[in-house]
Order: structure tokens, then sequence, then C-alpha cells
């Protein structure tokens, strides 16, 4: 029988919005039937590099600021050199999420420095998986992925409105992104779990 998949969502969040993203990326991961954990990346400790370093798949995110995720999120990162060196999360899925107040706003720099964060750690990266909602004249902003990314998750909301007013078709993307790693996981597991097994 396969293991349940873990996933943990390491995330810096500055005012909120990202901690709205996170929450769905876990909602959308539990539907989907994954063990998930919380990691905020500020103040790391020896508890949450160990939920890092058990789990199947670690989703990132940030806000992004002036081109990239925060200087918050870039220092954890400079912080997993030791992973790095002995390829602790090597064969993890990876994947990530961002949000910013323009609706282009660099964002998809924020989404393949995670991509490329993964790649050093040797991890799987899993994209969206989704077409663009929102790019045909019968469709709507509500549609999902309605900001056209597909190396993540995107959202944007304008920088003076407070995280409730987050769209619900970014918090839906986000959801749609846990339950994706969820599955991605899965199959890798069973993968595994087959060939050990012959």
């Amino acid at each position: 029988m396969v293991d349940t998949p873990k996933m943990a969502i390491a995330y810096h969040s500055g005012n909120g919005h990202t901690e709205v993203l996170a929450q769905s990326v876990q909602a959308g991961a539990k539907s989907a039937g994954a063990e998930v954990s919380m990691v905020t990346v500020e103040a790391m400790d020896d508890a949450k590099w160990a939920v890092l370093d058990e789990a199947d798949a670690i989703v990132f995110g940030s806000p992004t600021y002036m081109g990239s995720a925060s200087g918050q999120f870039h220092s954890f990162a400079q912080t997993t050199n030791k992973r790095w060196g002995r390829q602790a999360w090597k064969d993890k899925l990876g994947s990530g999420f961002t949000i910013s107040a323009c609706k282009a706003g660099d964002k998809d720099t924020t989404l393949g420095y995670f991509a490329t964060l993964g790649a050093q750690h040797g991890m799987i990266w899993v994209s969206l998986g989704l077409l663009p909602g929102w790019h045909l004249s019968h469709e709507s902003e509500d549609d999902l992925n309605r900001l056209g990314y597909f190396n993540g998750a995107a959202g944007t909301l304008l920088g003076d409105l407070p995280a409730e007013d987050v769209h619900k078709a970014d918090i839906a993307t986000a959801e749609y992104l846990g339950g994706r790693v969820t599955q991605m996981t899965a199959i890798h597991l069973a993968g595994r779990a087959a060939l050990a097994a012959r």
C-alpha cells in the first residue's frame, strides 16, 4: 500500500495575501488526500527543517516584491545550502505560488526562481497544468488560471486591499495546484513502490 503523500508548504507572507494562497494550496491538497504541514520560512528551527526533510513534496510560496520572491524567502533559500550539498531533497516533488499588486508584476520571475531552486535541489517540478483562463472574449476573470501562468499558481490584488479581497479565481487556482501536486506525488510514490517490489 502506498503511503499518504506528505506535503509541506514553505512560504513567506508579507501582508496576508500570500497566506490566503498558502491556505488555499493546503485546502486543495487535503481534499486530494495529502497530509499537509505549513512552514513559515522566517526563523527556521530544527522542527521546521525536519518537516521539510520528511515531506514528499514541497510547495514554495512568496509575494513578488521588486521582481522576485521576498527577501525573507531568499534568506530561507540560501540557508538550504547544507541540504543542497547532500541532496537531501532530491526527487521530492516541488511547485510554487505567488501574488503581487500588479496583474503582471514579474510574477513569472518568482515562479521561475522557485523552479530553479527546486532544480538545484534535484526536485521534480510540477507545473500548474492548466490552460490559461480569461484570454478569449467569451471567457471570464472568474476562470481558473485567469492570469495565464504555468510554472505554478499566481494571483493579483491591489496592494492597499485586505487579504480577504484576494480574488476567488486566484484562490481556486491555488486549490487546484494543491490538488495537482498531491496527485502527482501519489503517482510518484506508487511508481517508486512498484519498482521496489520488482
